[in-house]
């Protein structure tokens, strides 16, 4: 083949885009068609966090937007064809005599899903249509008695609990069903056909085909695969952990509320000013070791943060794209980052600067977990600064609890896997949380989500964390003497008072020991 044979070949593939309908009707297109965002991802080869990113204004390129078309064109197409029936038949059956129209003893008419009389809207806009028969909620699993955004569950988060052993009580009389009212549906919850075994509660959410099971099937897997060998099975899991984490992160997402924008527009200070270079923001990483010791000879114990990630993900996080502001006070329903002057801190000499360790003076870019550790710091409770002056902000609507269900499943499997001496899933789920938070900033290997707000939030709320139990130290008379990156701790006295002793993310384990102070040997195991 010639150099122009190739180019003539090449000019063949290029033709014009395909047609696509608005984002909005793309998703109504697919939730008509009552299917869900992983069955739609599957048929077209993408993730779920692909198709969300499709139908809240990306638009995909190449072949795959042309299947993505046909797709829609087809459902289109179909649903158009089923209305089109269902009006006949209504029609023939409203001109039919009454005593030719077929009646069935104690029936009631259903609804189509396309005209139900049931279809309403929640607080939050969505769609919430009443279901005639209950069905499996997909947060907890317990019947609900409706559907929000195509999804059946409970309207609100108290009624996703557990029932208790044994079987409910009766509902009071005159309590409304699913036939009268938005109130949920509650009907017994079917019995096991096993019972579960014993081991680390369960939240509400996760049944036994839910998270955590992934994660399970996952490891089972890869044992399988390489015939019990835990070295080689770990390296295989630890490979896979980003994809495995999107997966995991798409299966606690659904019926979620809210819709997240994972590849939204990215204002400049969040954009790498170079290659290898850094960003504008600044994290406020802890890298402080106190200048002098009280007199003496002192023991210190480091102490270790379990899963300081992994408990960071319970943080603000931004749901859309960063919308800039100026002159305007701190809203804590939005997220995101800010231009600020920090305030004076007067307390290097016993605790580390809230904003870390930095040379240049002046404003300065802080995330969203450290602007809120100042105002925190310099509120009534503490006086222990002043609060810092915001400038600008880069911010959107925000949530605490957007990644809650996907931290909780890792926190379970962690747990299990620490009390059965799992280390094959402790080293997985690990890899899980630190990949998933280090790969949504510019990363090769993370295409799905591209959130670099979203990395520095989370890394901070780690800092910040980190700091705030060197704040509990120091208030109940222990002395810091060093606090280092996200989960090391150094202090004297006598800490288990303080801090609660194991492996658990809620408490800290002993890293090492040494002594220092007056004519004590230099410690030579310290470092980060």
């Amino acid at each position: 083949m010639s150099d122009f044979d190739a180019i003539d070949s090449l000019l063949d593939t290029v033709g014009p885009q395909a047609e696509l309908p608005p984002c909005h009707v793309r998703r109504e297109l697919r939730e008509r068609a009552r299917l869900s965002k992983a069955q739609v991802a599957r048929a077209l080869g993408v993730s779920p966090s692909t198709l969300s990113g499709w139908e809240s204004g990306r638009d995909p390129v190449g072949e795959i937007r042309t299947k993505y078309a046909y797709l829609l064109d087809g459902l289109n197409a179909k649903l158009a064809t089923e209305t089109e029936t269902e009006t006949e038949t209504e029609t023939e059956t409203e001109a039919a005599p009454t005593a030719e129209r077929p009646v069935t003893s104690g029936t009631a008419p259903t609804a189509t899903p396309f005209s139900s009389p049931n279809l309403g809207q929640d607080e939050d806009g969505n769609d919430v249509e009443l279901l005639v028969a209950p069905e499996p909620c997909v947060l907890c699993g317990h019947p609900a008695g409706q559907r929000v955004a195509g999804f059946a569950q409970h309207l609100t988060p108290a009624d996703c609990r557990p029932t208790a052993t044994g079987a409910p009580a009766a509902p009071p009389a005159g309590q409304p069903t699913a036939h009268t009212s938005k109130a949920p549906l509650r009907t017994p919850r079917p019995a096991r056909a096993t019972e579960r075994s014993k081991g680390p509660a369960r939240h509400a959410f996760q049944e036994t085909s839910g998270p955590v099971d992934l994660i399970r099937e996952a490891v089972q897997g890869a044992l399988a695969e390489h015939r019990g060998d835990v070295d080689a099975a770990t390296a295989a899991l630890v490979k896979r952990a980003i994809p495995d984490a999107m997966r995991l992160l798409d299966e606690t997402r659904k019926g979620a509320r809210y819709d997240v924008i994972a590849h939204p527009w990215i204002p400049d200070i969040l954009k790498k000013q170079t290659a290898r270079g850094a960003d504008q923001i600044w994290e406020a990483r802890p890298k402080w070791t106190r200048h002098e010791l009280p007199p003496g000879r002192h023991q210190v114990t480091a102490l270790d943060i379990n899963g300081a990630y992994l408990s960071a993900l319970k943080t603000h996080l931004p749901l859309g794209q960063l919308e800039h502001s100026t002159g305007l006070a701190h809203d804590r329903r939005r997220a995101g980052v800010h231009l600020i002057t920090p305030p004076e801190w007067e307390h290097e000499a016993v605790l580390p600067n809230p904003i870390g360790q930095r040379d240049e003076p002046g404003p300065l870019w802080v995330t969203e977990p450290t602007l809120r550790l100042l105002l925190r710091l310099s509120g009534p409770k503490h006086q222990l600064c002043e609060p810092p002056q915001i400038h600008e902000s880069y911010t959107s609507g925000a949530t605490e609890n957007l990644l809650e269900k996907f931290r909780i499943a890792l926190k379970d499997a962690r747990d299990t896997a620490i009390e059965q001496g799992d280390t094959v899933t402790l080293e997985y789920v690990k890899a899980m949380y630190s990949k998933f938070v280090s790969t949504m900033g510019e990363s090769n290997y993370n295409r799905e989500l591209y959130r670099p707000d979203w990395m520095h939030l989370i890394r901070s709320q780690a800092f910040a964390n980190l700091w705030l139990k060197a704040l509990k130290a120091h208030d109940e008379g222990l002395a810091v003497v060093r606090a280092m990156g996200t989960d090391e701790l150094h202090v004297i006295g006598d800490w288990r008072r303080v801090f609660a002793e194991g492996r658990a993310v809620t408490e800290v384990k002993v890293k090492d020991t040494y002594t220092a102070g007056t004519d004590a040997a230099e410690h030579e195991g310290e470092g980060e």
